[in-house]
C-alpha cells in the first residue's frame, strides 16, 4: 500500500488525533501492508467485503491464531471506517464482518511471595559490587553495578506503579525526583497521570538517581538513558533484564515480563481491597471494562468473604 496514499492519511490521523505511539503505527502499517500484498493488483481502498472475507480465510489457512486474525481485522475495520468518515468511500465494507470468537485469557500473575523474592534478589545483586583492579575491568564492573541498580529501580517502579513498560522506559529525567512521592507519566493518547510511589520504590529511585549522578549521567534527558538510537533503555532490554533477574531469583523466566508485573500490581491491589475504579485510574485505562479482566481476583475475594463472614456459612 502506498505510503503516500490512503494508508499515510490513516496513520496521520491515528498519530495526530488519537496519539498513537510509533509501535502502534508500525503495527497498523504491517497489518495493512499484508492485506495489500494479499490483494495483489487490487487497491485496498477499493476492496469489497468479499475480498476482506477472503483475506481472513487466507490468514486462517496460513495458521494464524484467532487473536492475530482479530487484530488484523480490527486494523482493517479502522482503516475503512476512516475512509468512509472522510468521504474517500461511499460505504464501509468491513462493517458487516465478524471476527473470530476470542476467549479473554486471565492475565499471568506472580504471587506476592514471588514478587518479594524478585525484588529482594534485585537489591542483593545491586549490592554485590563486581571487583576488578585493571582499568578496563574496573569500567566494566562499574557499568554492571549501574545496570543492576537500574534493574532494581525498574522492578520496584513496575510493581509499585503498574506502569506500562513503554511508559517506564520513556520516562524523562524530569518525571522523578529523589524525594518525590509520585511521578508524572505520559500514557496512551498523550494523557498525563500522576502515579504515587511506595516507600521502597522511592528508595530505589533515590539510589538510582545517585548512581546516575556518580556515573556522569545527571544531564541525560531520560530517566533510564542508553547509548542506543532512542536515547533510553528499550522495552526489549527491560524485558531481557527481568528474565535474567528471574533466573537469579529461582523463578521461571517464562512467567516474568514487564506486563506480568503490571498485572501483579493490579491483582494484588484488588486482592487487598482496592476499588476497581481506583485501579483503573492508576493503570491509565480509558474504560473500566479493560480493568475488569482483573475481576477474577474480586470474585475470589468475595467468595472468601461469604465463606468466612456469612453467619450461616459452614466451618
Amino acid at each position: 500500500m502506498s505510503a503516500s496514499g490512503p494508508l499515510a492519511l490513516f496513520l496521520d490521523m491515528q498519530a495526530v488525533e488519537r496519539g498513537a505511539s510509533r509501535h502502534t503505527l508500525d503495527a497498523y502499517r504491517r497489518d495493512l501492508d499484508d492485506f495489500d500484498a494479499f490483494l495483489g493488483a487490487g487497491a485496498p481502498a477499493d476492496a469489497g467485503t468479499d475480498a476482506i472475507r477472503a483475506y481472513l480465510a487466507d490468514l486462517d489457512k496460513r495458521g494464524f491464531k484467532g487473536t492475530t486474525i482479530a487484530r488484523r481485522l480490527s486494523a482493517i475495520r479502522q482503516f475503512y471506517r476512516f475512509l468512509f468518515a472522510e468521504g474517500h468511500r461511499a460505504d464501509d465494507p468491513a462493517a458487516v464482518l465478524e471476527g473470530p470468537k476470542r476467549g479473554r485469557p486471565l492475565p499471568k500473575v506472580l504471587t506476592v511471595a514471588e514478587v518479594s523474592r524478585l525484588i529482594e534478589t534485585a537489591h542483593a545483586r545491586a549490592a554485590e559490587a563486581p571487583a576488578s583492579d585493571d582499568g578496563a575491568g574496573a569500567r566494566a564492573a562499574r557499568a554492571e553495578v549501574l545496570r543492576r541498580l537500574r534493574v532494581a529501580c525498574i522492578v520496584e517502579l513496575l510493581y509499585a506503579s503498574g506502569l506500562r513498560v513503554s511508559e517506564l522506559v520513556s520516562l524523562p529525567a524530569t518525571a522523578a525526583r529523589s524525594r518525590s512521592d509520585a511521578i508524572m507519566v505520559m500514557g496512551k493518547g498523550r494523557k498525563e497521570r500522576l502515579v504515587p510511589l511506595s516507600t521502597p520504590a522511592k528508595a530505589a529511585m533515590a539510589a538510582w538517581l545517585d548512581a546516575r549522578k556518580a556515573a556522569g549521567l545527571e544531564a541525560a534527558r531520560w530517566l533510564f538513558p542508553s547509548s542506543g538510537e532512542s536515547g533510553h533503555v528499550t522495552r526489549q532490554q527491560a524485558a531481557r533484564d527481568l528474565k535474567e533477574l528471574a533466573l537469579a531469583a529461582g523463578l521461571d523466566p517464562a512467567k516474568l515480563s514487564p506486563h506480568v508485573l503490571r498485572h501483579a500490581f493490579a491483582s494484588h491491589l484488588l486482592a487487598h481491597g482496592a476499588d476497581l475504579r481506583v485501579v483503573q485510574t492508576l493503570l491509565g485505562h480509558a474504560d473500566v471494562s479493560t480493568t475488569q479482566i482483573y475481576t477474577h481476583v474480586l470474585d475470589e475475594r468475595l467468595k472468601g468473604m461469604v465463606r468466612d463472614l456469612h453467619p450461616l456459612s459452614e466451618d
